[in-house]
């Protein structure tokens, strides 16, 4: 698809081929028919690709090539590996010691350009191409790798004949060239588009690649059950684990370090009914640690936050589900703990960023080293600050609550849906609520939504049959109040429906889903003298809300719709969120 409508006005303007006021019209019949401008063009005969693109490349000033029945060199094709020319819409089509030619539908996808030719060591020579024209270049993909996985074919009967020659089998169809490519190929292309998870995924004719990407599971790409057994066994090495245990679930890790990027694998192999399930979970060890700010908190829950974190004693718990983002939080205000004056150590499960001057240490339950071993033996290191992965049971709450009480500054994630049921779920650990009054310091609840891209962001009113669905999820006259407490809008009584929101109408830079990254939604509560003494009462939750309100504290799901009405996320990532 070519570039945004004024873009292809002014292509079809200088190639004579509509006139400005041809244009106008022509938009306006392909809105009222729902269809997109290029397509609507081409359908009504008004032009076809070849002559478009022909025109577009002569706009853009880049030579234009047709690569219908061409036939493209094994070693240039893969230089780019499948999923990124697929993703962004180009090929590899020629190629010599200096240079290297793509054809492309996006001219000016800079981004991509400066990775291939860092990935290669060439200079990129763009061409413009049509879509029809790629696709077909496209095939010779499968072609290739269908060759070369039908080469691997594993004689099965064989292979399971004895476990020794199994064994071997596995371990020289792991070294065999297609599959290190594959795996390769899957693991590179999951870093450069930034996923935190891999999954591997047997079926009962093919294996499906799905990565997670802005807390999402997208397809990737789909190999043929022949791959299989290769694919499982190279990442089995990779990891350090057996290759010939096929009924047991299995875990290890491994990295992968180059100048560009550092970074951590944790594998997890499960036993399915098509064969052997791998998730990986990606760790970027070089990833920058945020600052307050950048994190997304609201100027209430940003000084809270300040100021307990200044004290010298106390707890700091990070809540939400797996995935909510409370491990960056966490290392956010250790960096900004981290001082030559204190003494910082942790306890982990697993260690996801390595900080200089702290003192790391990740658990081993095979060993016995747990979280609730693991912060007894940190309280005979002279610490000052104390991090625990996660408060899983009654024995770690109990020795971070006392370690809170002796003078220590403790910070800690548990899994509760907001902040208010942390205080009950001490509670129930056997944390006494004398104990939980006076060691609290704050609570911080989190989730993650995705933020709208800014490439292709509009603005629009919500329908009647929007605020419904809000209305059947959310008070929406207390949000509209909040909104205008916090000058986000000027006056609620105006209602939802006069409100301007946001979404992404879906471009190449987000992979048409109209969102690129994430930002925290939080609630911030503060332990008061007040809120101390209705802990100490043992107060509904109810009667706690009502305090935390009172305090000023702004809800995760008011902290989203702030977030909404400022165009940074989407009115469904907030009502998707606040489901979980």
């Amino acid at each position: 698809m070519l570039a945004n409508n004024d873009q292809l006005k002014k292509i079809l303007v200088k190639a004579n081929i509509l006139s400005e006021k041809d244009f106008n019209k022509v938009v306006k019949e392909a809105e009222e028919n729902g269809k997109g401008l290029e397509e609507f063009l081409i359908e009504k005969k008004l032009t076809n690709q070849l002559t478009l693109y022909e025109a577009a490349a002569g706009y853009f000033n880049v030579p234009f090539i047709n690569l219908k029945d061409q036939v493209i060199r094994k070693d240039v094709l893969l230089s780019v590996p499948e999923p990124i020319a697929v993703t962004h819409s180009l090929i590899a089509f020629d190629a010599d010691s200096k240079k290297i030619k793509i054809a492309t539908l996006d001219s000016e996808d800079l981004e991509i350009f400066e990775f291939i030719k860092k990935k290669t060591g060439l200079e990129p020579e763009i061409y413009l191409t049509t879509p029809e024209s790629l696709s077909d270049g496209l095939k010779q993909y499968h072609k290739t790798l269908k060759a070369e996985l039908n080469s691997l074919s594993l004689n099965n009967d064989r292979a399971s004949s004895t476990e020794t020659e199994g064994d071997q089998d596995l371990k020289k169809m792991a070294e065999d060239l297609p599959v290190v490519r594959i795996v390769d190929t899957l693991l590179e292309y999951a870093v450069f588009e930034g996923a935190s998870d891999i999954h591997i995924e047997p079926g009962e004719k093919e294996i499906s690649v799905r990565y997670r990407i802005d807390g999402i599971l997208r397809n990737v790409m789909t190999l043929p059950k022949t791959a299989q057994s290769g694919i499982i066994a190279r990442i089995k090495i990779l990891a350090n684990l057996k290759v010939d245990e096929h009924r047991l679930p299995q875990d290890g890790r491994f990295k992968i370090n180059n100048p560009e990027y550092q970074v951590s694998f944790r594998v997890s192999i499960i036993p399915t009914f098509d064969g052997e399930k791998i998730v990986m979970r990606l760790l970027n060890e070089k990833a920058q640690v945020l600052t307050l700010e950048q994190l997304g908190l609201q100027p209430y829950s940003l000084e809270t936050i300040k100021r307990n974190i200044a004290k010298p004693h106390g707890m700091i718990l990070v809540t939400g589900p797996t995935g909510s983002g409370k491990t960056t939080s966490l290392y956010t205000i250790l960096n900004i703990l981290n001082t030559p004056r204190v003494n910082i150590s942790t306890v982990e499960d697993p260690i996801e960023y390595r900080m200089p001057h702290v003192n790391q240490s990740q658990v081993n339950a095979k060993i016995g080293f747990t979280f609730a071993s693991g912060l007894r033996a940190l309280l005979r290191q002279d610490p000052d600050i104390i991090m625990v992965g996660e408060i899983r049971d009654e024995e770690t709450a109990e020795i971070a609550v006392h370690a809170a009480m002796t003078g220590h500054l403790v910070l800690s994630t548990l899994h509760t849906n907001d902040a208010i049921t942390t205080l009950p779920r001490l509670s129930n650990m056997g944390i006494a609520s004398f104990l939980v009054a006076s060691t609290t310091n704050v609570i911080i609840a989190q989730r993650l939504v995705r933020k709208i891209c800014t490439n292709c962001i509009q603005s629009y009113n919500l329908t009647r049959k929007n605020i419904e669905e809000l209305k059947g999820q959310f008070d929406v006259d207390k949000i509209l109040k909040t909104l205008e407490t916090n000058k986000v809008i000027m006056d609620a009584e105006k209602g939802i429906d006069s409100l301007l929101f946001y979404r992404g109408k879906g471009c190449k830079q987000c992979d048409n889903t109209g969102y690129k990254g994430r930002i925290g939604i939080y609630e911030t509560l503060e332990i008061t003298e007040e809120m101390s003494e209705l802990i100490l009462k043992r107060a509904s939750d109810k009667e706690l809300k009502a305090q935390a309100e009172k305090q000023g504290m702004v809800t995760m799901a008011e902290d989203g719709f702030i977030k909404a009405k400022n165009g940074i996320t989407s009115i469904e990532e907030v009502m998707r969120v606040s489901k979980e």
